[in-house]
């Protein structure tokens, strides 16, 4: 028994990985959790250092996997953002515990080892 769970959830963890994975998608859900909508240039500015076809890359992945949706406004020039959907919100937990988790650990290295 303990055998099949440990075999199930390393499966559920790399299909995680293989969505989440990288380095920038975790950095757009991210963004996208706490200025959602936004628009492709100021996900481009406010990430820094993401290529425009890297970034449009990861957005259209993260759209196909019903994290990410893009909307598209009939202006004359079109508009377009991305914004969480219900799904993508559904790892609002997950994306806070990282932060919180980041966060710690750079306070706890930044602090001198006798502080420690």
């Amino acid at each position: 028994m303990k055998q099949t769970y440990c075999t199930n959830h390393l499966r559920s963890m790399a299909d995680t990985l293989e969505l989440l994975g990288g380095k920038w998608k975790l950095l757009i859900m991210s963004l996208l959790h706490s200025e959602s909508p936004m628009r492709f240039s100021e996900i481009e500015r406010a990430i820094g250092g993401i290529t425009p076809r890297m970034l449009s890359k990861e957005l259209k992945e993260l759209e196909q996997n019903e994290l990410v949706e893009r909307r598209v406004y009939p202006t004359m020039p079109v508009s377009v953002d991305y914004r969480l959907t219900d799904y993508g919100r559904s790892l609002d937990t997950v994306l806070t515990a990282l932060g919180d988790w980041g966060r710690n650990h750079r306070r706890r290295i930044m602090q001198p080892a006798v502080a420690r």
